[in-house]
């Protein structure tokens, strides 16, 4: 359907002398789009008082999402949402947990001009570039022009699409290793597909439908985000909010739109039996009417599959 997962994890991993900081102001070394991508998404000179890049609410360590609740902006402003990781969107059709976004492109340029992230107007970011001898160098070089919309956003994506993962215990498992994940994330699968009924949203190798669905976390009262509403302002879609991908999901709490849940056991807690944390959720999805009647032992190994999608490049080495 997209891409070849693991030649973009070589490349990707190549890259990592550039993260490090190695030659990152070299132009023989920053010598495509997604190089020069890679270092302005972890530059802050794309914020207003240049405290915060990308990289700060999208952190490498963390799968790129970010450990709280809401990020923080520029001044200490609060987000509105939880950060989720940019890992495997390639070839995503929406983007946002709204949606918002069609394209990798789109929504590179939201953090930049929203005035509670980076607060810094396109022009003026343009006009920072421009100004600076090695951004001026590296654009005329790799675009032949200078900064401009356009190819700032095509370089950041570029960036970003090479945040494919496809090298986890899991991926060796259903590649013929058998030892590859452990006996409880076996069980774990076989309730993903099965009695836990995940795979009805959660489907495809990237663990997403591309679909919107409302589990429950919208009430009008104190949970007020009427997520795709306020995109399509269809009151069908008042709760529903982007099914987002599983892979490297045990690295990206806290979970859910607006961060609720701390741990991977509270959102299968939740999904349990979601009237015992919120009884009172609008369009809430049919698949969620009655509880689904895990064990502990379950949820255990429930949880220990989720675990087994994270990629290798992520595991902290001893």
């Amino acid at each position: 359907m997209k891409r070849t997962k693991l030649m973009i994890f070589v490349v990707m991993t190549s890259l990592v002398f550039i993260i490090a900081g190695f030659g990152a102001d070299d132009p023989e070394l920053i010598n495509s789009k997604e190089r020069l991508g890679e270092k302005l998404f972890f530059d802050p000179i794309l914020s207003k008082d240049k405290s915060i890049s990308c990289a700060s609410c999208h952190k490498p360590e963390f799968a790129f999402a970010d450990t709280a609740v809401v990020s923080i902006g520029v001044g200490g402003a609060k987000g509105l949402r939880n950060s989720p990781s940019v890992t495997n969107l390639s070839g995503r059709p929406n983007l946002f947990w709204d949606g918002r976004a069609s394209s990798l492109e789109d929504q590179a340029l939201q953090p930049i001009i929203n005035p509670i992230e980076m607060n810094l107007p396109i022009a003026e970011a343009l006009e920072r570039l421009q100004n600076d001898k090695t951004y001026a160098v590296l654009f005329q070089q790799i675009f032949n022009a200078a900064p401009n919309q356009k190819n700032l956003l095509q370089a950041i994506a570029a960036y970003e699409r090479t945040l494919e993962t496809a090298n986890s215990p899991y991926d060796r498992y259903i590649n013929g290793d058998d030892a590859a994940i452990s006996e409880n994330a076996k069980r774990g699968r076989l309730l993903f597909i099965g009695k836990a009924n995940c795979n009805n949203c959660h489907s495809g190798e990237d663990f997403t439908a591309d679909r919107f669905k409302g589990i429950g976390l919208f009430n009008g009262e104190e949970l007020k985000d009427a997520g795709r509403f306020q995109v399509t302002n269809n009151p069908e879609h008042e709760g529903h909010f982007k099914i987002p991908g599983l892979r490297n999901v045990a690295l990206t709490a806290p979970y859910m739109h607006n961060g609720m849940f701390r741990t991977l056991k509270d959102v299968i807690k939740y999904y349990n039996n979601p009237d015992e944390v919120i009884k009172n959720g609008k369009n809430r999805d049919l698949s969620l009417s009655k509880p689904l009647g895990l064990t502990t032992t379950e949820m255990d190994d429930l949880e220990a599959f989720l675990v087994s999608l994270t990629d290798d490049r992520f595991l902290k080495k001893p």
